[in-house]
């Protein structure tokens, strides 16, 4: 039996002594070989993502403890090759070198897909050759046997010298094996026939034939039969478009309730802060720039967690290889690869979990390219803008309402397959690898690990962007609420009429502090160093069409785009209003300093072709700095698409001016 003879092959260095900080392993393996499914049995959630200076790709490190025994465990990403110039492939090789600050692991956990050994093989042959103590835990058994291709794991194991362990980490079996394993890890001699891809081939060929029976097996007439659906021009596209459509249903439908928790649950916090602390500057700082720039993270992590939770099952059955195969060929003409369409289309919900997503592409230049462009796709945060200003546009005509919001996600869509054919051919020139796909088999989904990734996801999500996003709300906080102004003569006649009052009409009394709140917060604003920018950008601003209030609105929703309409509320004096009715009658009274109104039709269409192609979300930028590798392709995402929307809108404004005769 293989677990039998895994103890007996040892060598020397192969045991792990009883160091006083945890063994240290390195788990390697080809992409969708169980390699994340081990790794997530063997440490559970102790696990973290490390990042590495001057590399794009992550790996995970985790503590498994099984006992006695604690093992530190990084799980490296998925590569066929060490010797590749990928991201993923020089991570994997300068770990194993000890060339990223620390001395090489202990011991390589080399994971092998039984049912694809050959190519397995090479990457263990490359394993090898760098010397280190060496364990093989074998994967997809039973997927090789429904093959009639069954690997002799005890043949294995006295082939390479060295503990061979079959497992399934799907459903929990040979876990302890793999633990006691380490123990016995063994240095593996070299492949005979010399260093190189070549000759790894060659030996792992002749080794699987060696340790690998064939036995006649009936074809899978099934699988062929839903492959040549799922991958045909016409039926492939259907499949792709209902299941896609049916993920991100669920996404909206599912994210909204813990979404509506997750909001009411920082109200009901800001209201204790405000109830305990007295009124001042640390009561303000804590409920409108801590907890509200915390609240507009955490909102987001529904939808991030439900989005990779629903990924993982769907690549766990095995569909997504087949959905990338149809992506690719609408896709290729405009030098983006099949990977990119989980990105874009779960750009529509998110720009933030697209971009995580893009870590699906191979190819830097198709990944750097996938993540510049993502923004350009119409998200669930524009939404409250495109209401306002469309409603504006159309107001009473449903039907064309409806088609401006379809052409707003048709603008944002041809606006990113446009700008990726752009950087493709310009500073992102190259030949793409060819898409090549490997079509796992069909199996069930895992649930467990289905929902640890979403949980690694989601505190990835809250740990790198979440931490950039509460400084930058405790920044704008500061700029709209300093310097301090006294209120004007009209807030304190407010004052006076609803002290008068009080004691017999306290609704009445109610109603005059509420307008002379709004009218001080909208004194406060406009002489606040906010208010200062926004006149100070005015003419920045004034080609699409927009005055110093829409200026200090336009300013704030850089932050994030759903900023709009209440800074807007804000800055006209209206707090914050709930009700859709109130907004459109407040803005549409709403006039600027000359006393034209403030929202007209050419302001309107301008603003929303502006905000349909802006880059306006900070925890986006703090994303792509993170995923692209540097701060350069976030400020060149930022400036390329603030240039296009800024002059799109100064076209749109003059455009609808001298259509409709407007005072432009």
């Amino acid at each position: 039996m293989a677990r039998e003879r895994s103890h007996a092959h040892s060598g020397p260095g192969s045991t792990i002594a009883a160091p006083p900080a945890p063994g240290r392993v390195a788990l390697l393996g080809n992409p969708n070989t169980g390699k994340t499914s081990l790794f997530n049995r063997l440490c559970g959630l102790r696990a973290h993502v490390a990042n590495y200076p001057g590399i794009t790709a992550d790996a995970r490190v985790g503590v498994a403890r099984h006992g006695d025994r604690e093992l530190r465990i990084v799980d490296l990403p998925g590569t066929y090759s060490l010797d590749l110039e990928l991201p993923e492939s020089r991570l994997c090789r300068k770990l194993l070198e000890g060339g990223l600050g620390a001395p090489p692991p202990a011991t390589v956990l080399v994971v092998l897909d039984a049912s694809n050994l050959v190519r397995n093989l090479t990457l263990l042959a490359e394993a090898i050759g760098t010397g280190l103590p060496i364990v093989v835990a074998l994967t997809m058994g039973d997927i090789a046997e429904r093959r009639g291709r069954p690997v002799d794991a005890g043949a294995l194991a006295e082939a390479l010298g060295a503990p061979v362990v079959p497992m399934n980490a799907r459903l929990g079996e040979g876990i302890d094996e793999v633990v006691a394993a380490l123990d016995a890890a063994a240095i593996i001699a070299a492949p005979p026939g010399g260093k190189g891809h070549a000759a790894s081939e060659a030996w792992a060929q002749s080794l699987a034939e060696r340790v690998t029976e064939s036995i006649p097996v009936p074809p899978d007439h099934a699988t062929d039969r839903l492959d040549r659906a799922l991958t045909h021009p016409v039926l492939g596209v259907l499949a792709f478009l209902l299941t896609m459509g049916g993920l991100f249903a669920t996404i909206f439908w599912l994210a909204t309730y813990p979404m509506s928790w997750i909001e009411g649950l920082f109200g009901v916090l800001g209201g204790a802060i405000t109830t305990t602390l007295p009124a001042g500057a640390v009561r303000d700082l804590l409920v409108d720039g801590v907890v509200g720039g915390v609240a507009g993270t955490v909102v987001f992590l529904p939808q991030i967690c439900l989005l990779f939770f629903l990924l993982t099952l769907l690549e766990d059955t095995g569909y997504l290889a087949r959905a990338a195969f149809v992506a690719n060929r609408l896709l290729r003409p405009f030098g983006l690869p099949g990977q990119a369409f989980v990105p874009l289309l779960s750009s529509h919900a998110c720009a933030i979990p697209g971009i995580l997503c893009s870590r699906l592409i191979p190819d830097r230049r198709d990944r750097l390219a996938t993540i510049l462009v993502a923004p350009f796709l119409s998200c669930s945060a524009r939404l409250p803008v495109y209401t306002l200003l469309i409603g504006f546009l159309f107001a009473g005509r449903p039907a064309l309402a409806g088609l401006a919001f379809a052409g707003c996600y048709l603008l944002g869509g041809i606006a990113a397959l446009l700008t990726a054919l752009l950087f493709r051919r310009t500073f992102l020139r190259g030949r793409s690898r060819p898409m090549m796909l490997e079509l796992p088999p069909y199996r069930l989904p895992s649930i467990t690990n289905a929902a640890r990734t979403a949980y690694d996801r989601g505190l990835t999500f809250l740990t790198k962007a979440g931490t950039v996003i509460v400084a930058i709300c405790v920044v704008l906080w500061w700029l709209s609420a300093y310097p301090k102004s006294e209120e004007g003569p009209a807030v304190t006649e407010l004052r006076a009429r609803a002290a008068a009052i009080e004691s017999i009409d306290s609704s009445g009394a109610a109603e005059f502090v509420a307008e002379a709140d709004r009218l001080a917060g909208r004194e406060a604003l406009s002489v606040s160093f906010s208010g200062r920018i926004g006149r100070a950008v005015e003419p920045a601003f004034e080609p699409i069409g927009a005055d110093w209030q829409l200026s200090i609105a336009i300013l704030s929703s850089f932050a994030a785009r759903e900023v709009f309409v209440s800074s807007l509320m804000v800055t006209l004096g209206a707090g914050e209003v709930e009700d859709e009715t109130r907004v459109f009658e407040m803005v549409e009274g709403a006039t600027r300093d000359d006393g034209r109104s403030l929202l007209d039709l050419p302001s309107a269409a301008a603003l929303l072709v502006f905000y349909v192609l802006a880059m306006q979300c900070l925890p986006t930028l703090a994303v792509t700095r993170r995923e692209a590798g540097g701060w350069r392709w976030a400020l060149l995402q930022f400036t390329y698409m603030s240039a296009i929307a800024w002059i799109l809108a100064a076209i749109t404004f003059r455009v609808v001016t001298a259509m409709t005769g407007a005072n432009g």
